[in-house]
């Protein structure tokens, strides 16, 4: 009498291995595979959404010179300019003149990284009515941002090009100078060292003196909205709606003054502390005046903004009892390229005592 063991289950594949948006999971014995996966439409998606509102939420990094690194290449870059030359001097006959030298300088960033993620339980996002995955992967998006955002600012603050606004006295409109440090600002309800349109023209007036390239002919100023608020009041204020291109606006702008193109960015920095609280003893504001290629930023090949999700299946544990949603990226915050095109312009507001730090 002969006798044969049958593994039954090879034959009950077709009917329990289920298909799911990462791959496969053999509905008896849970063993889960990649292959064949379902899920290149929904990454995209995910992606796409990420990538999305990212970009909405940039403001510093829209005017950055990006300087690729390829693969393989280490995590270091350089920017190199070359040295300007004298103007030329006045030639005597038969006498050969002194020449001048040629050469460039160089600047180097290196890139950190960065990311985050959240955990979503099978219960969420099973019985939620809004779309889990989707609304981490927005929220995920303005992070990321927020992010990229506050490393570019934090590492502009630190430029030494700086103007300190005049000190206005509200019921005249008068304007004296109010020193070289924002100590010397006030911020009282009588006297404001504004950012005013005279101010703005005058941190024009500086670069131009500085020979600052402008950006598509037009020079650019990311505001925090308590410094704005004064600006838009003027008459010579024009809204970006109202220019004859309004399609080419740039992301935040909202309006033109004196040939400055201004972006409005609610984490332009808001700073107190010793080194920056005004004569009252609260908040001051800085607003960056930049030209063409004042900054730069690193844009690793492989290393840009990534959405990561892993499924329940994937990362949930012998229970499949969670999901993860995050983001990953390396960047080197910002390197300073030209310190004469970036001015920092430091004031106050009426919402100095009110606004928080950031």
């Amino acid at each position: 009498m002969l006798e044969f063991k049958l593994n039954l289950q090879l034959f009950a594949d077709s009917g329990t291995v289920v298909n799911t948006t990462t791959g496969t999971v053999n509905a008896y014995t849970g063993a889960a595979t990649t292959t064949n996966a379902m899920n290149t439409t929904l990454k995209t998606f995910y992606d796409t959404e990420l990538l999305e509102n990212a970009r909405v939420e940039m403001f510093y990094a829209q005017f950055a010179k990006k300087q690729p690194l390829p693969k393989g290449r280490g995590k270091t870059v350089e920017w190199r300019k070359w040295n300007t030359f004298d103007k030329a001097e006045e030639l005597r006959e038969g006498v050969i003149p002194e020449g001048q030298t040629f050469g460039q300088s160089n600047l180097t960033g290196s890139i950190t990284q960065y990311g985050t993620y959240a955990t979503v339980s099978d219960v969420l996002e099973l019985h939620a009515y809004d779309d889990i995955i989707l609304g981490a992967t927005e929220e995920m998006g303005a992070s990321a941002a927020e992010t990229q955002e506050t490393l570019i600012r934090d590492g502009l603050l630190v430029n030494t090009n700086v103007v300190y606004c005049d000190n206005v006295t509200l019921a005249t409109g008068a304007a004296t100078p109010s020193g070289t440090s924002c100590a010397t600002l006030e911020a009282s309800s009588t006297v404001i060292a504004k950012l005013t349109p005279a101010m703005v023209n005058k941190v024009v007036t500086k670069m131009k003196k500085d020979r600052v390239p402008r950006i598509n002919g037009k020079y650019v100023a990311v505001i925090h909205p308590s410094v704005a608020e004064d600006l838009r009041n003027s008459p010579e204020w024009v809204e970006a709606h109202k220019y004859a291109r309004p399609e080419e606006i740039y992301n935040g702008e909202i309006g033109e003054l004196h040939g400055v193109r201004f972006v409005e960015n609610v984490f332009a920095p808001v700073l107190g502390g010793e080194d920056y609280q005004n004569k009252a003893g609260t908040k001051t504001y800085a607003t960056y005046f930049f030209g063409k290629d004042a900054f730069g930023i690193i844009d690793p090949e492989g290393g840009a903004l990534e959405m990561i999700i892993k499924s329940k299946e994937e990362v949930g544990g012998p229970l499949n009892q969670f999901s993860t949603i995050g983001y990953k990226f390396e960047t080197n915050g910002v390197t300073m390229l030209y310190p004469e095109r970036l001015v920092r312009v430091m004031s106050c507001s009426s919402y100095s005592a009110i606004d928080d730090e950031n």
